[in-house]
């Protein structure tokens, strides 16, 4: 174990949820809860997540030459593969036993991780469902999205429209311009409460289920948006036949290929808790 493998925190520990998270969670789909981490665990962790994402990043064009996909962020996946540092906190007892409580359910299995990083002047990130693209049966489903650093409106907050997870999957769209116009348009004329924090700090972070609809503003700041996500799937979930060629990837790359039908338990999908 080298230096910075034994001074990280372990970050096993169970942090009690307040009550107003869990009801805000069952009711709107999504909510905040601050200090996950303390700002001396996040001052440890920060460095080793943007250096695995740095090490890791494949997109190599500059930001006009991209699509308005790749100018939302930069995409790093399943770091806790690649980086023993990063596993700790991907692997964490602490996140994933908020996110159990969230559900409420006993147990989750991890699905994967994403670094999702801004750049300055990074476009927005239109509309869109997570759960288009993953093939599973239960609506049991949770993101954890954390900033590695403190962020305001400016730098691409996450934006939820509270309540919408009940529409289960709405439209057959990709994140794209498409998915951005469908999805504003369904939101506004269903008047779905737009919610989003107007400040968070580095170690807070939103939860939100796959089917929440959401969305964020470009970054028109001058400093990264660094974001850290987990997400999380109740055990006991199964892998569902595809509904699209997103969820064909999905299921060979993060679910390791098993049979249809079959409980989600690979080598990828370990338990947490």
């Amino acid at each position: 174990m080298d230096k910075l493998q034994a001074d990280l925190p372990l970050l096993d520990d169970f942090k009690k949820l307040p009550e107003e998270n869990v009801q805000e969670f069952q009711e709107k789909g999504h909510t905040l809860v601050k200090q996950v981490l303390t700002a001396d665990e996040v001052a440890v962790y920060r460095p080793v997540i943007v250096d695995a994402a740095e090490r890791y990043n494949t997109e190599k064009r500059q930001l006009q030459d991209r699509d308005t996909y790749g100018k939302a962020f930069l995409q790093i996946m399943n770091l806790w593969r690649n980086d023993e540092d990063v596993k700790r906190f991907v692997l964490a007892k602490r996140m994933a036993k908020i996110a159990a409580d969230l559900m409420g359910v006993e147990n989750v299995r991890l699905y994967h991780d994403q670094a999702l990083f801004k750049e300055p002047g990074g476009g927005p990130t239109p509309w869109h469902q997570d759960q288009y693209y993953w093939p599973i049966d239960t609506n049991n489903t949770i993101t954890m999205w954390m900033p590695l650093v403190d962020i305001d409106v400016d730098m691409g907050m996450l934006t939820f429209a509270s309540a919408s997870f009940t529409e289960g999957a709405v439209f057959n769209f990709e994140i794209s311009d498409e998915s951005e116009s469908a999805f504003d348009n369904y939101v506004k004329e269903h008047h779905f409460e737009i919610s989003r924090a107007k400040t968070m700090k580095a170690g807070d972070a939103t939860w939100h289920r796959g089917f929440t609809m959401h969305h964020a503003n470009g970054n028109n700041s001058q400093k990264m948006r660094e974001v850290m996500t987990v997400i999380y799937v109740a055990d006991g979930a199964r892998v569902s036949p595809y509904k699209n060629e997103w969820q064909k990837n999905d299921h060979l790359k993060w679910l390791m290929g098993k049979p249809i039908g079959d409980i989600i338990d690979s080598e990828l999908n370990p338990k947490l808790l």
